[in-house]
């Protein structure tokens, strides 16, 4: 006689080891695989000689630059700040035999991007990494956020990534080749308290990006949604690099090679395991610990000014 509860134990056993299964396989491929097996010419895999990266000037924006640069990629680098622009450019010529150049943009504003459309007009771009973003300046609440730091937050991670890749994709989707990165962030796998604002953003930028990757699958151009957790940047209060938090230069070197493997990821692997771990927690676990943590935050970020 078929004992039910039984059955639906072995099932359940059944099909959490297949998950299992499955997410290891795939972490293989997008963390350990697509690195052994990287291209190194991108300029021929994705078509175009041209890499843009936005928020070029510090964090991942300056790493991103400087992997594509390495990677054989001319490299256009977009940030509000011209003297650090300058010395990236300077930073990747002396070091990578390719051309750079530089267009200042305050993505905080709204006027700008007729200027960049023409700008970029003169250059076949293969890749545009939508770097460009801002945070709280410590975890806070709703209502405790000034007003023009939600104006930043709607312009600057949201409107700049829709309009950079309005600018970009019709020559990408003419030339049937071609790649644009969005960085949406961790924050965006669950409602994130005290961080209310920028994780919607940053859901935003996932959602957009995937139905955008839907949308021109056959177009050939690759649309990736990369969603790290901490980062040690001035971005996340300039914590120290670690094993779970990696450097700039760590994460890209790590996250670059996905690129046309995985449309979707963490970009590092254990931010990748920190992910699959997460998924198992209930939303109001995960809201219960993101407030713990972000008043660690906030009292160690006001300790410190």
């Amino acid at each position: 006689m078929l004992n039910i509860p039984a059955f639906h134990g072995f099932a359940w056993a059944a099909k959490v080891s297949a998950s299992f299964c499955f997410s290891l396989l795939r972490s293989f491929r997008v963390y350990v695989l697509a690195r052994i097996l990287r291209s190194g010419d991108l300029s021929s895999k994705f078509g175009a000689k041209w890499a843009v990266v936005t928020g070029a000037s510090d964090g991942i924006g300056k790493a991103f630059s400087i992997q594509l640069a390495k990677s054989g990629m001319n490299v256009l680098l977009m940030s509000r700040n011209a003297d650090k622009l300058k010395s990236v450019a300077v930073e990747i010529e002396n070091k990578f035999n390719v051309k750079t150049h530089i267009l200042t943009a305050d993505f905080s504003k709204q006027d700008i991007y007729q200027q960049i459309e023409r700008e970029l007009k003169q250059f076949d771009i293969g890749i545009l990494v939508n770097n460009v973003g801002v945070m709280y300046d410590y975890p806070q609440l709703f209502l405790d956020v000034p007003e023009k730091k939600l104006w930043e937050l709607l312009h600057i991670n949201m409107a700049a990534t829709i309009l950079m890749s309005s600018i970009v994709l019709p020559q990408m989707v003419q030339r049937k080749n071609g790649a644009i990165i969005n960085m949406s962030s961790c924050a965006a796998q669950q409602p994130t308290p005290q961080m209310t604002v920028y994780a919607a953003t940053k859901e935003f930028v996932d959602h957009f990006s995937r139905a955008l990757a839907y949308e021109y699958s056959s177009s050939g151009v690759i649309v990736q949604s990369l969603r790290p957790y901490y980062v040690a940047s001035a971005m996340t209060y300039n914590t120290n690099p670690s094993l779970a938090i990696p450097s700039p230069s760590t994460y890209v070197s790590n996250a670059l090679p996905t690129l046309g493997v995985s449309n979707r990821n963490c970009g590092y692997w254990f931010h990748g395991l920190q992910s699959w771990l997460l998924d198992f927690v209930p939303v109001s676990l995960w809201m219960f610990g993101a407030t713990i943590l972000n008043n660690q935050i906030r009292k160690t970020v006001l300790r410190n000014k």
